[in-house]
């Protein structure tokens, strides 16, 4: 109850120093910070409330005519209290500071050649339907493509409200078993793709030494046919120091040089971050969202319609629908799942 206290008497200072005002940099820190606290605080108001009609009720019970009145508010109320409960303590859980960021999306073929290639690509407009749906805005940055229009590499920048905290549980290896459709006989196939979602750095996330980079332009291509791009307008900047490449290839060179360093700021982001988590625990594996990109988490079998995320063990059978982007059930439950273990982290 102390702690709780302490935050409402932070958010009530928050709102008196921005109604007094105060210089940009300082006032744009306030506001963050307020943004912040007031979830938080509207569910300590909730809980407080309900502690306060119970112990009002409660003292009903001794009033012979309010007692009876009082022998139903009771129940209702402890009732709803755990509900109250577990909302505040999900709100008073450690924010990852990344999830309100916009994020990179990266899709690339795993095993499994053409086919893998082309569940890239189903992938690639899964993901672009789920960003339509929110809202957010998606802008391809590299997108490299097959000649059956499957995906070789496809990275995109996606903005929007609370971006990072919705698709970072997607990292990792996707499987997918289905009947190709250059099957003639109807055997089952199983591929993958790899995703990599990381938050976007700002300049004040990440620094970077000009000295360290190798800037190359060349020749862009597109997926081939009418779509060849011969203008030399595309960008490579090689990050030297840990051999990080990164290319765009859009018409306009110096819009290549900007989407190639958010690229690759975000990447180097990523890396600081699985640093400093890797240090924080020995044991990442137990973490879910961890970004660990070296183990399947999810197979998408076509033949029965089934999704089945392996790190929760949830199974869905309307992949089509998911397909089509309705991702919201997953990650929900990706997210609880994720609260759960930081709560339990938390009471140890």
């Amino acid at each position: 109850m102390d702690r709780l206290e302490q935050i409402s008497q932070r958010f009530q200072f928050l709102e008196a120093s921005m109604s007094v005002g105060s210089d940009g940099a300082d006032f744009a820190a306030l506001a963050k910070e307020y943004s912040d606290l007031r979830p938080v605080v509207e569910q300590i108001d909730a809980y407080r409330q309900l502690l306060g009609d119970l112990e009002e009720a409660e003292a009903m019970l001794a009033d012979p005519e309010m007692a009876e009145l009082a022998q139903e508010e009771v129940p209702a109320l402890k009732a709803a209290l755990p509900k109250v409960e577990a909302a505040l303590q999900i709100a008073l859980l450690p924010k990852d500071a990344a999830d309100a960021k916009p994020a990179m999306l990266e899709i690339r073929p795993g095993t499994g050649g053409d086919e893998a290639a082309l569940f890239a690509a189903d992938l690639l407009r899964m993901y672009q339907r789920y960003c339509e749906a929110k809202g957010w805005g998606f802008d391809l940055i590299e997108e490299q493509m097959t000649e059956l229009g499957g995906v070789k590499e496809v990275v995109a920048h996606i903005t929007g409200q609370n971006v990072f905290a919705r698709l970072k549980f997607e990292s990792g290896v996707h499987r997918v078993q289905r009947v190709p459709s250059t099957e003639s006989q109807g055997r089952i196939h199983t591929s993958a793709a790899t995703v990599a979602v990381l938050p976007e750095a700002e300049d004040v996330d990440i620094e970077i030494n000009p000295n360290d980079l190798r800037i190359d332009t060349m020749r862009s291509s597109g997926a081939g046919g009418q779509h060849v791009n011969t203008t030399d307008s595309a960008v490579r900047i090689t990050h030297i120091p840990t051999g990080l490449v990164v290319t765009s290839s859009e018409k306009s060179q110096h819009r290549n040089r900007d989407k190639a360093m958010q690229v690759l700021k975000a990447r180097l982001y990523d890396m600081e971050r699985s640093r400093i988590d890797d240090e924080r625990s020995a044991d990442r594996a137990s973490q879910v969202g961890s970004g660990d990109r070296s183990e399947r988490i999810r197979t998408y079998n076509f033949p029965q319609g089934r999704l089945t995320d392996h790190r929760i063990n949830l199974t869905l059978y309307r992949l089509d629908a998911i397909m089509q982007g309705d991702l919201d059930e997953i990650v929900d439950a990706l997210t609880a799942d994720a609260q759960a273990r930081l709560m339990a982290e938390m009471n140890l």
